[in-house]
This record gives C-alpha cells, sequence and structure tokens, in this order.
C-alpha cells in the first residue's frame, strides 16, 4: 500500500464528487473539441476554451489550460509553445485540462486531428491504446506506479513510438491536492489506489513533429 502521506486527501474529499468532476471535465474536453478549427491559434483556442468553462459553471482552473497545436504536440507540460503555429487544415491537436468542479480535481486529456492526417491519427489512437494497456496491467497485475511507467515507455518502443517519460503522472483529490505533496505517479513504489491519480501517456512520432498526449483518473 502507498503511505497515507502520498494518498492523503482533505476532510471534504469524496470518490463521487471526484467522478462527477471526471465527468464535468470530460465535457468540457469536448465543448473546447466542437470550436476547434483549421487556422486556430493556440491563445484563441483558450478563449474557446473559457466559454466553454463558463457554460459548465467551472469554479475554477488547478493547472493553466494546455492546448498543444501541430509540432507543440512534441513539446513537455513545462516547454513552451511556439505561439506562431496554428492549426492547420490537416492536423493535429490535444487537449489537457486541470478543472476544479464541486470542490474536487478534473484532469483529462486527449488528442484529435482535422483533415486527412493518417500519420497524426495513428499517433492518437496508438496514445489512447497504451493508455488502456497501462490502465488494463494496473487493474489485473496491481502494478506500482514506477512499474507502469517503465511497461508504458517499453510498450511505446515495440508499438514504434518514443515515449515522453519526463510526464509521469500526479495526484488529484478535492481541491488542493498539491498540500499533500503525493508526487508523480511515476515515482510512486507501490501500487495506486483508485480514484486519486492521473495516468498521463504522451508520445511522439520517431522522426517527424507531431505527438499525442492522453490522460485520466485511474478508477475501477
Amino acid at each position: 500500500m502507498a503511505t497515507p502521506s502520498r494518498e492523503a486527501v482533505g476532510q471534504h474529499f469524496d470518490h463521487a464528487l471526484m467522478q462527477h468532476a471526471r465527468e464535468k471535465s470530460w465535457a468540457a474536453l469536448h465543448g473546447i473539441r466542437e470550436r476547434m478549427h483549421p487556422g486556430i491559434s493556440e491563445d484563441e483556442a483558450r478563449l474557446e476554451a473559457a466559454e466553454v468553462f463558463r457554460e459548465l459553471g467551472l469554479e475554477r482552473l488547478w493547472h493553466p489550460v494546455l492546448i498543444r497545436i501541430g509540432a507543440n504536440t512534441t513539446r513537455t507540460y513545462r516547454q513552451r509553445s511556439d505561439p506562431n503555429v496554428r492549426l492547420g487544415e490537416n492536423d493535429s491537436y490535444f487537449i489537457d485540462l486541470g478543472l476544479v468542479f464541486d470542490g474536487h480535481e478534473g484532469d483529462v486529456g486527449d488528442t484529435f486531428v482535422v483533415g486527412h492526417a493518417p500519420q497524426q491519427q495513428a499517433c492518437a489512437d496508438a496514445a489512447r491504446a497504451l493508455f488502456g494497456e497501462v490502465a488494463d496491467a494496473w487493474h489485473m497485475q496491481g502494478l506500482s506506479g514506477q512499474a507502469l511507467y517503465a511497461f508504458a515507455g517499453q510498450r511505446a518502443e515495440a508499438m514504434g513510438w518514443r515515449f515522453n517519460h519526463a510526464t509521469k503522472g500526479h495526484r488529484v483529490s478535492d481541491f488542493p491536492h498539491a498540500i499533500h505533496k503525493g508526487g508523480d505517479l511515476g515515482d510512486l513504489e507501490a501500487s495506486p489506489s483508485s480514484g486519486l491519480w492521473i495516468l498521463e501517456i504522451q508520445i511522439v512520432h520517431p522522426s517527424e513533429s507531431f505527438g499525442a498526449f492522453y490522460e485520466d483518473l485511474l478508477t475501477r
């Protein structure tokens, strides 16, 4: 079992509210997806996101809205985007949201393609498939966070993609989870408990300038 400090929660924590925040966050992500179109910039997409959040009654962000387009999809969370990139006619982008609803944190991410971009679509599909394989390994084998990310890296390589080892998942809870200092899932020596950890998957094409991202709550 993980040490209590790594999985500590606040006095108002509720698993049902965590699931509610997750569902609302996915609704927000798909609301933003509906507003994406060729020619849009990342700054413009974030303005569209703000409109979606207002419609859904968002309480607050717990991390900045991240929308990466084109070549920026290869960049890690802490790397800044090229601000001049706009969504092409045949292109891809991903959305990463950290939102708070009813005092609980949602964190979701997915990659989408516009137009005809078969390689980018294959990458997006691979990120989702890899997430599923790693989540299944957690379900079936009870692997530690460290083992999950070792497995993810091995599988990504076998699938022909470069795995971003700098993106290693993290805690969520009733807001703010940061006070509990849960750290990264990829550093967790124990098997993560259900409903407390975000599994993040980011892969990049081995030679082309695009990648894909997918994340969701590990839950049984």
